[in-house]
């Protein structure tokens, strides 16, 4: 069989093989799947992007072992936090982190991380870099916050294969990050219609989420914050 024949046989059987469906209770590992149309389903999940911004001006002109030592101190920071939380880490894509939040509180638990997040970024990786090196560079991120229906598929090919998360809240938390990291955490107003009072307000009791019109997608209510909260 020619490969042109191997990938035509693939879709035939793809597009014509009825779903095995059944509800999510774990989160899934690959091996929990079937490469066939084999999908597990969350009624409702809320997913966790964390991206280093600015990684392209960063390998263009920053030495290649800087950038490797912020990508890898951001991503450890950011999984640390979000496994803390009750997140689990489902991809990594470059400079990035992708997080599953399952639990009855799920939301809270991913706006818990992000503000967790900002500070390690802001107050502890940063403040390493300067004893490594003598730089200028400012490590900024962008957390972005959704959650929906989720379900969850194997894709690729057999011996190279990982899970695809479908729903709304894995594309629009990755689509949030691409927003301003002068407002790192950004959520969609279903995450924040869930929040608890304790999440909507700072030290003084005053709100700290924005509300923005999201122009790049349908004019969609969107709320952002510097917010971050001290750990130890």
């Amino acid at each position: 069989m020619t490969i042109a024949e191997d990938i035509r046989a693939n879709a035939r059987t793809t597009f014509v093989a009825k779903w095995t469906v059944r509800d999510g209770i774990t989160v899934p590992e690959p091996a929990d799947l079937k490469l066939s149309n084999d999908a597990v389903h969350f009624k409702r999940a809320t997913i966790l992007y964390a991206d280093l911004d600015g990684s392209t001006d960063l390998v263009e002109k920053k030495k290649w072992a800087f950038s490797g030592e912020a990508y890898k101190a951001f991503l450890y920071a950011t999984s640390r936090l979000l496994r803390r939380h009750g997140g689990t880490i489902v991809s990594y894509d470059g400079d990035r982190a992708m997080g599953i939040f399952i639990s009855n509180d799920q939301s809270n638990d991913a706006v818990s991380c992000a503000p967790e997040i900002n500070y390690a970024i802001k107050n502890i990786v940063q403040a390493e870099i300067s004893k490594g090196w003598t730089t200028d560079f400012k490590i900024r991120h962008v957390v972005g916050i959704d959650t929906s229906e989720i379900y969850a598929a194997r894709t690729g090919v057999r011996g190279d294969n990982d899970i695809v998360w479908i729903g709304n809240a894995a594309n629009l938390a990755a689509k949030l990050t691409t927003l301003t990291a002068d407002n790192p955490t950004w959520i969609t107003k279903r995450v924040y219609e869930l929040l608890k009072d304790n999440q909507k307000l700072g030290s003084n009791a005053e709100s700290i989420w924005k509300k923005w019109k999201w122009t790049q997608h349908n004019d969609d209510e969107v709320y952002s914050t510097t917010y971050w909260r001290t750990i130890t």
